[in-house]
């Protein structure tokens, strides 16, 4: 339809997220000024993960009221950002990380698995 994409590709669909996604936090807080190229840049040397690889990563500021996502679809970046009005972000404090340090690797990057921040509901990730 005029987009340069395959074909096969639904043009109604910017974005989703497969099931088997993988999706790290920076534990560290970011500076939110950082766009495409910063965050690449911490994905791949601070957490020394490939961002071309298909992962989502996700990172907050100092206050937790901010989130900026990176996410490499196939045919490009994704940069997603949110801030909240009230309340902040459910973010893996040090009790959090302490207890789960299989999830944690020693580059400050958690797995989700066990972590509530994004849980659906009502007021969910927010404390």
């Amino acid at each position: 339809m005029g987009f340069g994409l395959d074909p096969s590709l639904r043009p109604d669909i910017m974005l989703s997220f497969h099931a088997g996604l993988k999706i790290f936090l920076a534990i560290e807080p970011c500076d939110m000024r950082r766009g495409f190229n910063g965050l690449f840049g911490l994905a791949q040397n601070q957490l020394e993960e490939n961002p071309l690889e298909g992962a989502l990563f996700v990172f907050s500021n100092r206050k937790h009221n901010r989130i900026k996502l990176l996410y490499f679809d196939g045919t490009g970046l994704w940069v997603m950002a949110k801030r909240l009005e009230k309340g902040r972000f459910s973010w893996p404090f040090k009790h959090w990380i302490q207890s789960k340090k299989n999830a944690i690797g020693t580059r400050g990057v958690a797995t989700i698995d066990g972590w509530g921040g994004f849980e659906a509901g009502h007021h969910a990730g927010l404390v």
